[in-house]
């Protein structure tokens, strides 16, 4: 039976506040800013030079972890892995080596389930890391093996417009309006596109509608969608590169990256809004088979850590430990939400993946409404 901390870790958090440690959320859709890639790529940060801190005894064998995630998490992995590199070197005298592979959640997850050797996976949705669950690959419980319900990013969803915003497109009420054209990938095939769904038919809900109400305003909106891409980065090119649609629903943390990259992407943030929530997990059977489960479980460790949460803040994650939230800096690039409901205010995963996106759900009689 697997304990993902060990004796000695849950000893420590016994004896600390909450906040020493990680928090609850605050409450994905791509740009092309972010490339997509399942090719693994090998990252290999030089050793940090010897000090005093470090044990003056010969280098244990290397270790090597493969990390697999959804792509908007790169540029922040980026950062933060380094940084877990050079303290395993100093506390443990080994060198760790990453091989890291990027790409749509869904692809990502078929691709472990199919072989990809995956020691951790960090993906767009818990329902995504279920599946390789059930394929035999992560023994049961995994929401449980890490703080937050193993959820260790978020971010909410933001209405991304023209120049101007000449439509004047501010609340998901706006969408459904004559005249207003969206894009937005199929979430019959794109994982991402399932917050879309979600975050209209949980903003109806939260604003007092019934679920007849809110099927008829989704039905509506998405009769203004005038193409349902395969995936995430074709509705980003398809609003980008071909100019359709007068908005684009998307991460929020995707276009704060974008304006850090010198790219103006307009965007409002709706103050009713889902909470994104992206959860990791440790991949047992690779794990087991490799035998790097102390260096993978102490990488989750720290991902929870202030320390890797400024680094997921600094490109647009919204952070999940409290005192990363408070600082002022990261505090004032994220507008503040006020009305935010998350799946499980939905029923959670295995309920809504059944009534929305199963064959004969209610995305299906959606499109089967606007005849598409």
């Amino acid at each position: 039976m697997k304990q993902l901390w060990g004796k000695g870790f849950k000893a420590e958090i016994e004896n600390k506040s909450p906040s020493d440690h990680w928090l609850r959320r605050i409450g994905g859709v791509l740009t092309t800013s972010v490339l997509l890639s399942s090719t693994l790529l090998a990252c290999t940060p030089q050793s940090p030079s010897s000090n005093n801190s470090a044990p003056s005894t010969d280098n244990k064998k290397d270790v090597e972890i493969t990390l697999v995630s959804f792509a908007v998490t790169k540029a922040a992995h980026a950062a933060v892995i380094p940084k877990f590199v050079e303290k395993w070197q100093k506390e443990h005298n080994q060198k760790v080596t990453f091989k890291q592979s990027y790409g749509g959640s869904g692809s990502q997850t078929r691709a472990v389930i199919d072989g990809l050797a995956a020691d951790v996976v960090h993906l767009a949705l818990a329902s995504d890391i279920s599946k390789i669950e059930q394929a035999g690959f992560i023994q049961p419980g995994w929401e449980k093996e890490a703080p937050n319900n193993a959820i260790v990013s978020k971010s909410v969803a933001t209405i991304i417009t023209r120049e101007g915003n000449p439509k004047q497109i501010k609340t998901w009420e706006d969408l459904s309006k004559d005249g207003v054209k969206w894009i937005t990938a199929n979430p019959k095939t794109s994982g991402g596109a399932k917050w879309n769904v979600l975050v209209l038919w949980g903003a109806a809900i939260k604003s007092g509608k019934s679920e007849a109400q809110a099927q008829e305003f989704v039905t509506k909106a998405f009769k203004n969608v005038p193409i349902l891409a395969k995936d995430s980065r074709e509705s980003a090119d398809v609003f980008f590169k071909q100019k359709q649609g007068d908005a684009l629903i998307n991460y929020e943390n995707e276009a704060i990256l974008a304006g850090q990259k010198g790219e103006k992407l307009p965007y409002t943030v709706p103050d009713l809004n889902i909470s994104i929530d992206n959860p990791i997990a440790v991949v047992d059977k690779n794990v087991d088979k490799h035998g790097n489960r102390e260096a993978v479980e102490a990488f989750v460790k720290f991902l929870y850590t202030p320390e890797a949460q400024k680094e997921f803040a600094k490109v647009g994650f919204r952070p999940i430990d409290p005192t990363v939230a408070k600082d002022p800096a990261i505090a004032s690039q994220f507008p503040p939400v006020s009305k935010i409901f998350t799946v499980q205010d939905l029923g959670g995963w295995s309920k809504v993946d059944k009534q929305f996106f199963a064959d004969g759900g209610i995305f299906d009689t959606v499109q089967a409404a606007i005849k598409r």
